[in-house]
């Protein structure tokens, strides 16, 4: 294990042999460094924060910090999960849980650019994008393979379908549908991610029932119930199922077309 003299790993700390940790960083007592793990210069791992393996985490990042709410004490923290291959930022603040038992989660290969935040109790899945300072507040659960640009703010218990993309200074105030593009200084649907679907290898037929799928929901004025039991009959395939699953699941209401 390769330690800097001034790095502190407090007594009760969990550090694999293989990681490393850098000048003036601080691994506190309960705190899981996982195997292979890059700690890098005056970081700070609160206790209750377990990493997976070949994490990278950057100058000045704080991770399983105390939540930004009011009602917090220290008896009632929760986890801060976190899976493997991971890059946390210069200056990014991941909060620990406080209000859900399993706490915070992050999964895998997501990529966390500078001074991004992830709130207490959030659910952030595999190979998703933060860029500078894009803000989750709590309870926020993203999907996958989602592109959060520069300064968003996602407003709390609000859900990000997978494969979107969200352009920079939106605010997000409602539940986000899978394989579209939103933008506005008010979240609305300005289309599909396609350049997003097209990397992921969605074939030109997937994105053109997508799109269909789409038309009809939001924009053929049928109810919104009727539409999807439409969509449904018309367009089955796992796809439509996303979308139409999303939907129904939503109780915050669903960000809808400009």
């Amino acid at each position: 294990m390769a330690v800097h003299p001034s790095a502190i790993i407090e007594a009760g700390a969990e550090v694999h042999p293989s990681a490393e940790i850098g000048p003036w960083s601080l691994i506190e007592t309960g705190a899981v460094i996982g195997a292979e793990c890059r700690i890098e210069s005056s970081v700070r791992i609160y206790g209750g924060t377990r990493l997976g393996a070949r994490n990278r985490v950057c100058h000045g990042a704080t991770l399983g910090s105390e939540p930004q709410d009011l009602s917090f004490t220290p008896e009632r923290a929760r986890p801060l999960v976190i899976g493997s291959d991971n890059c946390f930022r210069e200056g990014v603040n991941i909060s620990c849980g406080l209000k859900s038992e399993r706490g915070t989660h992050i999964g895998h290969r997501n990529y966390f650019m500078a001074y991004s935040h992830a709130g207490h109790d959030c659910l952030v899945g595999d190979d998703n994008i933060l860029a500078n300072t894009a803000t989750l507040a709590g309870h926020v659960e993203v999907a996958h393979h989602c592109f959060v640009s520069g300064q968003v703010a996602v407003h709390q218990f609000a859900r990000i379908g997978a494969y979107t993309m969200i352009g920079g200074l939106t605010g997000v105030t409602k539940d986000l549908p899978p394989f579209v593009l939103a933008n506005g200084q008010r979240a609305v649907i300005v289309g599909l991610n396609l350049v997003g679907l097209k990397r992921h290898g969605f074939s030109s037929e997937q994105r053109a029932r997508i799109k269909a799928v789409y038309r009809l929901i939001f924009r053929s004025g049928r109810r919104l119930a009727d539409g999807l039991a439409e969509a449904q009959q018309r367009y089955p395939s796992d796809d439509t199922e996303a979308i139409i699953a999303f939907i129904r699941a939503s109780e915050r209401g669903v960000t809808g077309f400009g």
